[in-house]
C-alpha cells in the first residue's frame, strides 16, 4: 500500500465517524480537519468534494457494519438459527463507529437531500434484504418454514423491528426496546417453524396474498 492510499484510508476511517454522528449537512469541514488532523488541502488532495469523502465514509461504515451483522451466521445452522443469530447480532454486537447504524442514519439524513448518499442507504437495505429473502426461501423450500410465510415481508419485518428499536434503545439510553423486540421476533420466528400462521394481526406482511 502506497503512503498516499494509507492516508486516504484514514481520512476516510475519521470522516465516517464524524458523518455518522453529525450527517452529511452537519460535518462541517472543521469537523472533518480535527478529527483527521489535516487542513482542508490535505484533505481535498485525495477527495474531489465532501460528497465524494461521504460516499467513501459511509461505504467503509457499511462495511463494518455489514460484517457484524452476518459474520457469524452459519450457513450449516436452519433457517430459523440464522434468522435468530442476525436477530442477536443486532443485540449483542455493535460497530466501533459511533453514532448508532450508519444505514440508517443516512437514510434518514440524506432522504431529502443528497440523492447519492440516499441512493447509497437504499442499495445497502436491499442488500440485507436480499441475504434474508435467501435464508428463509431456503427455510421454506426445506420445509422448515411454513409455506405460506412471504419471504420478502418477513425479510422486512426483521430489518424496520430491529432498526427501529436499535433507535428507540439509543432515544433511550436503555436496553430494553431492542431486547423486547428481539425476544418477539425470535418468538415469532418458531411460530413459523413447521406450524400454520394463526395470528391475523401481522398477516398482511407474512401471508402470501389470495389468488
Amino acid at each position: 500500500m502506497t503512503k498516499g492510499q494509507e492516508t486516504r484510508d484514514k481520512i476516510i476511517a475519521q470522516a465516517a465517524r464524524v458523518f455518522n454522528q453529525y450527517g452529511f449537512a452537519g460535518a462541517s469541514l472543521s469537523d472533518l480537519m480535527q478529527a483527521t488532523g489535516l487542513q482542508k488541502g490535505g484533505i481535498y488532495r485525495h477527495f474531489r468534494s465532501k460528497e465524494e469523502l461521504a460516499v467513501a465514509a459511509f461505504d467503509y461504515a457499511f462495511t463494518i457494519v455489514d460484517h457484524l451483522r452476518f459474520e457469524t451466521i452459519d450457513p450449516e445452522l436452519g433457517s430459523i438459527e440464522q434468522l435468530k443469530q442476525f436477530i442477536a447480532n443486532f443485540v449483542e454486537r455493535r460497530s466501533s463507529i459511533p453514532g448508532g447504524c450508519p444505514v440508517w442514519n443516512t437514510a434518514v439524513d440524506a432522504d431529502d437531500g443528497n440523492l447519492v448518499l440516499r441512493d447509497r442507504a437504499q442499495q445497502a437495505v436491499e442488500t440485507w434484504l436480499t441475504r434474508l429473502v435467501t435464508i428463509i426461501e431456503g427455510g421454506i423450500r426445506d420445509g422448515e418454514i411454513n409455506s405460506e410465510v412471504e419471504p420478502s415481508g418477513l425479510a422486512t419485518l426483521l430489518i424496520a423491528s430491529l432498526e427501529g428499536a436499535l433507535v428507540m434503545s439509543r432515544l433511550t439510553q436503555k436496553t430494553e426496546p431492542l431486547a423486547q423486540v428481539a425476544q418477539y421476533l425470535n418468538e415469532l420466528l418458531e411460530l413459523r417453524r413447521m406450524s400454520c400462521l394463526n395470528s391475523s394481526h401481522d398477516n398482511l406482511y407474512l401471508q402470501k396474498e389470495e389468488k
